[in-house]
């Protein structure tokens, strides 16, 4: 056999080229590249793909050349605003890697895409204050039992401490943290990473600076104490899920590495472990390594097929779509993954037909004839299928494990500003909103707004460019209105006459009500106490009508709820009463009398539930005061080591940007769901800033 070149020196005896299985034996694998927004995804992305000789130059982040900075948006916001999906081979194995956004705005791409990968690599900064921020996202891997390992990168920039980093990350998840690697530095005190040693060959590398894989060099002997402590540990998290091994540890017996890769492999595939490895993309450090470990450990199809409630070993195909694009000229773009069995050109699928497959690398689309089990393709025109369908050869059903979307933080209202563009405003945020599933449109009953709801600012600020740039939709904004109403404290009785003369026949009605305030949420009642025929019958429905009309705007500027109106009495006119003249005396009527019932200003109030990481919780509490909110509890998260979340209720008109302020307390990690609990009379300045503002 031949010895091994420099690129194949850190490889485990399992990479004997003997041994490897074809790229036609074993099925193509899918991960996900995800973490918090400037950790260093798409850099990863660059250096995985310049590595697996698929990319002859890697783009540059500052220039917005690299593959996840291929479309418009991406380059305008100077971040990744959408998936990214790049097919690439390492050592004869297919792989498929989507860099996912690290933007909290876009989260709901990276969850659609982390349902269907193997495996996911987390990529965090070295940074210990900064590593609060992975959490949601391994919360969510946690609660999904998805397969994913952690990333360091960025381990060149400052004085970065592997131990202090695995500390703090440990505190975010529930499983354990297992480090794959100890680094090498020159001297104990030097804050320059130079190399790496590995706990299961116990071998050294020292990393290049010219982009060349590591080279093996001899392991120092004043790191041997280190490497030996770290292997022990590295052996026992292992023991925990294999009694074997534990029994050899027991015994002092040194396990086979064969062994140790297995457990690393099997534990992992289980969503028992959380392999640690460290590493900067930029400088081609630590990337090898990286796809060495992926390509030994990672699971494969079929665990992710199982996790779906799928059968790989199905005869039929079975297609989860976990991305949804409209294409000019196109239409419904689905991009999914083949979880069972083989899908060929013509297949039907259901109610679809699978024409024009195409394997995706970027924005490029290489079509395809076949796509076997592990393979995510492209399928383009397809009619009925959504993020989160599976298309099979008997039909297409939306999988019931699939995650909810997330619920929406921040909120526009939408104005048309060209007479017309109603209808091509419907169609294009029907599109947007199919691409995007945490966004969504409402039209409010009580203010009449049209309002898109979405996770923050630049979220929604991407959703107007595409209205403009592609829909042609000339569209403008405004604040959510916070839907103030108005009631009474006190009783009244009113009386309103409408007489008109003007030539020929005229205008005349009188009415006599009285009214009475409600309990809060009662609505309105309307009582007719006419008797001895004051109001002939025919006129009755129309008194109501302007009642009801009146009580459109009240005295204070808002619609006026929660009380009863009872017509008692009134006067007509043989020839000159009509239906209009008694709306306008009842319109008349209540007027009136709203002015001396003590009319009060009501406005809306959430019940929300903040979720934040515990060392947050105060910042958020001192949040919720200032914004006129009641706290009514609050418990650690079920499930989410070190987490809150606090119960509190707080007026819809301090909602409105609160998710940035959020954000800002809590490292753009916290986040809120909220529904509507009940009115409240307001006052004091509140009071005076809605009257302002109506």
């Amino acid at each position: 056999m031949p010895h091994p070149t420099v690129a194949d020196k850190n490889s485990s005896p399992q990479e004997n080229p003997e041994n490897t299985p074809t790229a036609e034996s074993r099925p193509p694998r899918c991960a996900a590249i995800v973490g918090p927004y400037s950790s260093g995804k798409s850099s990863l992305l660059e250096s995985l793909l310049a590595a697996c000789g698929t990319l002859h130059r890697k783009g540059s982040i500052r220039e917005g050349t690299t593959l996840a900075d291929s479309s418009a948006d991406a380059r305008a916001h100077q971040m990744s605003t959408e998936i990214t999906v790049a097919r690439a081979q390492y050592l004869q194995d297919d792989w498929n890697f989507i860099d996912c956004p690290g933007s909290v705005d876009f989260a709901q791409d990276s969850r659609d895409a982390l349902m269907v990968c193997d495996v996911a690599i987390v990529v965090v900064e070295s940074d210990v204050e900064k590593m609060i921020t992975a959490a949601p996202v391994l919360q969510f891997l946690d609660y999904n039992r998805i397969p994913h390992l952690i990333f360091i990168n960025k381990i060149d920039t400052g004085n970065c401490r592997i131990r202090h980093s695995l500390a703090a990350l440990q505190d975010l998840t529930t499983r354990p943290l297992i480090l794959r690697e100890i680094p090498l530095r020159d001297h104990a005190d030097s804050p320059d990473i130079t190399g790496f040693v590995d706990l299961v060959s116990e071998r050294a590398y020292q990393y290049l600076d010219d982009g060349s894989p590591s080279r093996m060099i001899a392991l120092p002997a004043r790191t041997k104490p280190d490497e030996d402590t770290a292997r022990d540990t590295l052996l026992e998290q292992l023991a925990d899920f294999d009694d074997g091994l534990l029994e050899q540890i027991l015994e002092d017996h040194t396990p086979a590495t064969g062994e140790i890769y297995d457990n690393l492999g099997r534990d992992l595939a289980q969503d028992l472990i959380v392999p640690v490895f460290f590493g900067s993309a930029e400088r081609d450090r630590g990337i090898r390594r990286l796809l060495k470990a992926l390509r030994h450990e990672a699971p494969s199809p079929d665990i992710a097929a199982y996790r779906l409630g799928i059968d790989p070993a199905a005869d039929h195909p079975a297609v989860q779509i976990f991305k949804t694009i409209h294409l000019p000229h196109e239409g419904r773009f689905c991009i999914g993954r083949v979880l069972s069995g083989t899908i060929n050109n013509g297949d039907n699928l259901g109610s679809e037909h699978a024409n024009a497959i195409c394997s995706l690398f970027g924005p490029r689309h290489d079509k395809i004839d076949t796509a076997r089990t592990g393979a995510v393709i492209g399928l383009p025109r397809m009619n009925h299928a959504r993020t989160g369908t599976l298309l099979t050869l008997q039909t297409n059903n939306p999988v019931e494990l699939w995650p909810a979307p997330l619920p929406p933080l921040y909120q526009l209202a939408l104005i048309v500003n060209k007479p017309g563009d109603d209808v091509k405003l419907n169609e294009a945020l029907r599109y947007i909103c199919e691409q995007d599933r945490s966004l969504s449109v409402l039209h409010h009953e009580r203010t009449g707004q049209l309002i898109l709801q979405g996770q923050g600012d630049i979220h929604l600020q991407l959703v107007l460019s595409q209205l403009a740039e592609r829909y042609h939709v000339d569209i403008g904004t405004a604040p959510v209105a916070t839907g103030f109403e108005e009631t009474i404290r006190s009783s009244f009785e009113a009386h309103g006459r409408y007489k008109k003369q003007s030539g020929g026949h005229g205008q005349f009605g009188d009415v006599k009500i009285s009214a009475r305030p409600l309990p809060r949420g009662a609505g309105f009642a309307f009582i007719d106490a006419i008797v001895g025929g004051a109001i002939p019958r025919q006129y009755i429905g129309a008194v109501q009508k302007g009642i009801l009309d009146g009580l459109r705007t009240g005295p204070l500027g808002f619609p006026v709820v929660d009380l009863e109106v009872t017509l008692h009495d009134g006067a007509f006119h043989a020839v000159d009463s009509s239906d209009q003249a008694f709306q306008m005396a009842g319109r008349l009527a209540l007027a009136d009398g709203l002015k001396t019932a003590d009319p009060i200003l009501l406005e809306p109030v959430e019940d929300v539930i903040f979720v934040i990481p515990s060392s947050c919780t105060s910042k958020t509490q001192r949040l919720i005061s200032t914004r006129r909110g009641q706290i009514l509890g609050f418990n650690p998260r079920e499930g989410w080591p070190g987490w809150d979340e606090i119960q509190a209720r707080v007026p819809t008109a301090e909602t409105g940007d609160m998710v940035m302020e959020l954000r800002s307390v809590t490292l753009g990690t916290g986040f809120f769901t909220k529904q509507f609990s009940h009115m409240q009379e307001v006052s004091g300045k509140a009071l005076d800033a809605a009257l302002t503002s109506r």
